[in-house]
């Protein structure tokens, strides 16, 4: 999820993604005025709730919205959720799915139409700032949390709350275990022998092997990126080579867009355009490297219809590398190896070998303004987050089915199951807020996949802006602008496909001051003092 759900900042976009909206100010059931009536209402909805004890009696049925595609296991192991949560709270669940490819127009109008919907994923990466500014959230408070959530109350460390403050209003319910991870990218072992290479560390260094996929292999494409996750990838592990690149701007947390960036690893948190080093520099060097390959031909054409992610065509033949991270990645590399492709994980760090650590925003559920029951909505959400066989019914499917524990307490495919049979792969259904502490290591992983893992540890370095979320009330126009000037003048840099890289920085520039930039700098550069100050 994330080059944010990557690093997202991951990337700060996505997310995804990418994963908006507004209501009318005039009409009491608004989403602005249901985010500030609400808590109190839900607080008092019921003698039972008064006495401190959510009142179930009545069955309630539940609706969330998770990001990606529903694997086709989803209804047997959702009739299985459902089971329990009828008996432990009388109530049931519908999920329903945003594709990675429609986040950034969907996921704003599900929350603006008034429509079912309980709770949403939610994510500084995917819109969670702006769509909290817009009254699309439920404002939330410690007694609901307590009360609803106490095992999620319990389990959760009370700055996390605080990190999820909008205005000094509490949205999200974020992840109690933030991810340990890092961007990957997965090369197959027989393609590298072709080319050459050994022990490649850097994006940069692939050349020889985009050649020899080109070559050797005339359905497979070096570079198959889809329109979402993809896309701004490659750019962003190269840019990486040269500075502790966040993954999207610091104002939109896009990874798609462009805008105002950090060097991760700068203590005193300069905010950057892509007119100051080193992003300039980085940039330039990234975008020279991209035009190389697109114009080898190693990059596909039109990735802007592409919806199918580069892990998934990386199974299929049809790509030579994979990009995920250390993560999401493990269900590609277990149907890689019972395909006998053997892979090769390489890890995106920035140039002192960091990666930045993940925010408890970088996962986590947000409560719908409208949503009809959000006491009953946040008591599934406890169970789903915290409970043991929860956890491992939604992110990993039905034991016996799915999933099986071998007797030294590992996770392995049952008898008769592989990679492309299992209906519900882990990881899959978006469940990505879970209580990860839960997960035991899998017999699928390789020997290169546990020497990363290993690794991790070492790896990641808080980044100098961990935690913070920008406000982008006072310039949601300017973010908008930049928005549509990225979609036309910067995604082609990223991809490569423009003429003229140094005349397309020279347009980009200019459309951006257009667009609002220097009034958008001014806005993070008061927000982010204020953050450094505290």
């Amino acid at each position: 999820m994330g080059f944010k759900k990557r690093n997202l900042v991951v990337l700060s976009a996505a997310m995804l993604l990418t994963t908006v909206l507004a209501g009318c100010g005039g009409n009491s059931n608004s989403p602005q005025n249901a985010a500030t009536n609400a808590p109190a209402e839900a607080a008092t909805a019921s003698p039972a709730a008064e006495s401190g004890k959510p009142d179930n009696s009545k069955e309630v049925k539940l609706t969330g919205y998770l990001l990606g595609e529903a694997p086709k296991g989803m209804p047997e192991v959702m009739k299985a959720v459902n089971e329990k949560l009828k008996k432990d709270i009388n109530a049931t669940l519908e999920i329903s799915y945003i594709g990675w490819g429609d986040v950034a127009s969907k996921y704003p109008l599900i929350l603006a139409s008034g429509q079912d919907v309980d709770f949403v994923f939610a994510a500084d990466w995917n819109f969670y700032v702006s769509e909290a500014n817009k009254g699309s959230f439920l404002e939330l408070n410690e007694e609901m949390i307590k009360t609803n959530m106490p095992k999620y109350h319990a389990n959760q460390d009370p700055a996390a709350y605080k990190a999820a403050e909008v205005n000094g209003k509490q949205y999200m319910i974020p992840t109690t275990t933030p991810d340990r991870k890092v961007n990957v990218i997965v090369l197959r072992k027989d393609i590298m022998d072709k080319a050459g290479l050994t022990n490649p560390s850097r994006i940069s260094e692939l050349t020889p092997y985009f050649e020899a996929v080109k070559q050797n292999y005339p359905d497979m494409i070096p570079l198959n990126l889809d329109s979402q996750y993809d896309l701004p990838t490659p750019f962003g592990a190269l840019a990486s080579e040269k500075f502790a690149y966040p993954g999207a701007p610091i104002d939109s947390g896009d990874p798609s867009s462009v805008g105002l960036f950090t060097d991760n690893e700068d203590p005193e948190g300069k905010i950057l355009s892509i007119t100051d080093e080193p992003v300039k520099g980085a940039f330039k060097y990234a975008a020279d490297i991209m035009k190389q390959w697109y114009d080898a031909g190693y990059v596909n054409k039109n990735p802007y219809s592409n919806k199918v992610r580069s892990k998934d065509n990386f199974i299929e033949g049809k790509a030579g590398v994979a990009f995920g991270n250390s993560i999401d990645i493990q269900a590609t590399l277990a149907a890689a190896a019972d395909k006998g492709i053997e892979t090769y994980v390489m890890p995106v760090l920035s140039p002192t070998g960091h990666a930045p650590t993940s925010s408890w925003l970088n996962n986590g559920v947000a409560i719908a303004a409208n949503s009809a029951n959000p006491e009953r909505a946040l008591q599934a959400l406890d169970l789903i987050m915290q409970d043991e066989s929860y956890v491992y019914l939604t992110y990993y499917g039905i034991e016996g089915k799915n999933y099986a524990v071998t007797a030294d307490g590992k996770l392995t495919l049952p008898e008769g199951i592989t990679p492309e049979t299992n209906t519900y792969p882990a990881d899959a259904a978006g469940f990505w807020f879970v209580n990860k502490d839960y997960f035991k290591p899998s017999v699928s992983w390789t020997d290169s996949y546990i020497e990363l893992n290993n690794k991790i540890k070492d790896m990641l370095a808080p980044a100098t802006y961990l935690g913070f979320s920008f406000n982008s009330e006072k310039v949601k126009s300017e973010i908008a602008n930049l928005k549509n000037v990225s979609s036309q003048y910067y995604l082609p840099i990223t991809i490569g496909s423009v003429k003229d890289v140094d005349k397309a920085f020279a347009t980009l520039n200019d459309k951006l001051k257009s667009a609002g930039i220097e009034k958008v700098r001014a806005e993070v550069e008061a927000q982010t003092k204020a953050f450094l100050a505290k």
